[in-house]
């Protein structure tokens, strides 16, 4: 019989902290990826303007302590701990802790709604190349299952949609578009992993939980070739469709992503919103789910239904 499950492993992308650590970040995300210099000191300055760093490692960490205090109250009792990707404390090096610690068997949990080969599928790769490191002492990792449909996911997103219409004026809250966003990734990585499906039916369940019937969508954050297709619209086309189209005002949701981070901050908040201003479109960016306690006792459910499930 297999080892019972002890632990909970979330996996994130991670992030720089301080300034100082931007470049060797990017260094690290880039590696082996021929990247033009003047696209790197791009991003460099990205950071700059959002205060240069990332609050990712602190959100991520905090959705840790959410989960954590959870299962602490309603069971299962299982340790939670955090491996990035990208940056401090990689996956590597969680996993090392978690076998020094005793950890046998996690529950490894992909913090990315909408699969693909980038936002799941490396993340799981990168935990294997950690257990074949640590060899007999390594923990199994069993993995949630794909949860952009979750019901409790669902209203998280849903709740932060409403707090940013409740914020508007009644006469713009009226006059709103609803625009989701999730991340570009190439179209043929779209249509083999059915991410691109996946992020459509998010943004129909939380319009339906809403009651509103039209919205759109919309995608952020390319980094690939230019010669090379990704999914479209971008969010600055979609934005100046909305405007021909005679709407004047926009809450864009990024239910792509569960915390805010540089691809939030400044794509969205920044770049975003400034072209939305030069066509004179009102622009308002609903939150990300972050610690919100639905999105919290959803990490529990998703959970504790990979536990109860029978280990491979």
């Amino acid at each position: 019989m297999s080892d019972p499950h002890d632990s909970v492993l979330l996996l994130a992308f991670g992030g720089p902290t301080r300034f100082e650590e931007v470049r060797p970040f990017l260094d690290d995300v880039l590696r082996g990826k021929p990247v033009p210099k003047e696209r790197y000191e791009e991003v460099v300055r990205h950071y700059q303007e959002v205060g240069g760093s990332s609050p990712l490692n602190r959100l991520t960490h905090l959705q840790a302590e959410g989960l954590r205090d959870m299962l602490a109250r309603e069971g299962p009792h299982l340790a939670v701990y955090v491996g990035m990707r990208h940056w401090r404390p990689l996956i590597a090096d969680a996993l090392r802790t978690m076998a020094g610690e005793g950890r046998r068997r996690a529950v490894g949990l992909v913090l990315a709604p909408h699969p693909s080969e980038a936002s799941r599928d490396s993340y799981l790769a990168a935990v294997e190349e950690g257990r074949r490191a640590l060899g007999a002492e390594a923990p199994a990792v069993d993995y949630a299952v794909p949860w952009f449909d979750h019901p409790l996911f669902i209203e998280a997103q849903a709740a932060r949609v409403r707090e940013a219409l409740e914020a508007l004026a009644p006469e713009r809250r009226s006059a709103a578009a609803l625009v989701f966003t999730a991340h570009s990734i190439p179209v043929a990585m779209a249509r083999a992993s059915g991410y691109d499906a996946a992020f459509g039916r998010t943004a129909e369940l939380v319009a339906g939980h809403l009651g509103i019937a039209a919205f759109s969508v919309a995608y952020q954050s390319r980094s690939g070739s230019p010669r090379d297709p990704w999914l479209e619209p971008d969010i600055a086309d979609a934005l100046l469709e909305q405007r021909r189209q005679g709407v004047k005002e926009v809450v864009v949701a990024p239910i792509g992503f569960v915390s805010d981070h540089v691809e939030v901050l400044y794509d969205l908040d920044l770049a975003a919103r400034a072209v939305a201003s030069e066509i004179g479109l009102g622009f308002t960016r609903a939150g990300t789910v972050g610690d919100h306690p639905l999105f919290l006792r959803m990490l529990a459910a998703v959970v504790r239904d990979a536990a109860a499930r029978p280990a491979p």
